[in-house]
């Protein structure tokens, strides 16, 4: 097998599939978010509530992974994960995150970036709930996340050890270390692929309370 890479210099496509206009837009982005994703939703894209999320800590060091949308509404973005993970580490020491959808097949991208807030506990405790019962129990074995772990094997024992500790139980407690954050947006970026390049970028920022919308350059 080679270890050099192929030339992607001529790699490309050109994006035709629609415009993006500021009198078509909603002078409110939230609403203009879930116009975009609900239509992401009624295509049936793949997984359109997996969003990338973007963390650094206090160093500044970043960090990227994809994590599930689980509430959109005013108050904003909702994820849930582990408090000790690596993202949860950098939220404690830097609030400021941000998320990008991206829907390859409508050629559109998404960005929403503001301060990161936990979830107030009862609202964990619901949607953790919600869940499937394998998922509660991996939210229990899985920790540290990102910790090291000896193998495969190691994780699935402790998986299995649990499933069996709790299946006479009817109901299993949400572990205290695992919960909800919420991105509370003030600035939006939408994106609409173009061809030769030159995509349509609306932005909206938050300016004393008011929204504002400008058109970026490519």
């Amino acid at each position: 097998m080679s270890d050099v890479i192929k030339d992607l210099s001529e790699l490309r496509l050109s994006y035709q599939k629609a415009e993006l206009h500021e009198d078509q837009v909603n002078a409110d982005p939230h609403e203009q978010f879930l116009a975009w994703f609900n239509h992401a939703l009624e295509a049936q894209l793949p997984e359109p509530y997996a969003m990338s999320l973007a963390t650094s800590n206090a160093q500044g060091r970043p960090h990227v992974r994809t994590v599930l949308l689980r509430g959109a509404t005013l108050l904003g973005y909702d994820f849930y994960t582990n408090y000790d993970s690596q993202k949860g580490n950098d939220l404690a020491e830097n609030p400021y995150a941000e998320l990008l959808f991206y829907w390859q097949e409508q050629e559109r991208q998404i960005r929403v970036s503001g301060r990161v807030v936990k979830i107030d506990e009862t609202e964990s405790i619901d949607y953790y709930h919600k869940r499937p019962r394998d998922s509660q129990i991996a939210a229990h074995i899985s920790t540290p996340q990102s910790g090291v772990i000896e193998s495969r094997e190691e994780l699935q024992d402790r998986f299995q050890r649990l499933h069996d500790q709790v299946e006479s139980q009817t109901v299993l407690n949400k572990p205290e270390f695992w919960g909800g954050y919420r991105l509370q947006p003030d600035h939006y970026e939408f994106w609409q692929g173009r061809p030769n390049r030159l995509h349509d970028r609306l932005s909206y920022e938050k300016v004393d309370g008011v929204w504002t919308l400008q058109r970026l350059m490519p």
